[in-house]
């Protein structure tokens, strides 16, 4: 496989095989209180984190890869306070992937290296999914972090076999 289809390929994966199915089995063990607790008033909530992360990885990609105008309104997932239901948050992570997937699918390696301008910066169609992908990563791990936290339990990711780590996403 050529580097950029496996770029490509890697970052469908990613998101839909590995960082989707953690963030869900998280909202699998959380009430609705739990997703909008917050430490502090300069932390998020795990609730404002999913909105981010659907307002974000839409906006890298769809938006800005796939040239689809750009409705983000970036503030409004940092106010929201359990106004969005733990079934809803899920479904709308799930169609922003689902969106995010159709994208990269319609990518070609040739429009890798195209010019795009995300949040006043310009930057290439590969920084763009480039950064989603990470950003959608880190967030993962602090929703992760968070569920951990709040519920005091192993999410049994990983399990471990005579030295042979088996993953469970």
């Amino acid at each position: 496989m050529d580097p950029a289809a496996l770029f490509i390929t890697s970052s469908r994966r990613f998101l839909q095989r590995s960082y989707l199915p953690k963030i869900e089995r998280c909202l699998d063990e959380l009430s609705e209180k739990d997703l909008w607790w917050r430490p502090n008033d300069r932390s998020n909530s795990i609730g404002n984190l999913i909105l981010h992360l659907a307002g974000n990885i839409r906006q890298y990609i769809v938006s800005g890869a796939g040239g689809v105008p750009d409705i983000r309104m970036r503030d409004e997932e940092f106010a929201a306070r359990e106004v969005v239901t733990k079934d809803d948050l899920r479904t709308m992570l799930r169609d922003t992937l689902e969106e995010v997937d159709g994208t990269l699918a319609r990518l070609g390696a040739s429009e890798l290296g195209n010019s795009i301008t995300v949040q006043g910066r310009e930057l290439t169609v590969l920084e763009a999914v480039y950064h989603a992908v990470e950003h959608f990563s880190m967030h993962t791990g602090q929703i992760i972090y968070a569920a951990k936290q709040l519920k005091d339990i192993d999410l049994k990711f990983y399990s471990f076999d005579k030295n042979v780590v088996h993953r469970h996403y």
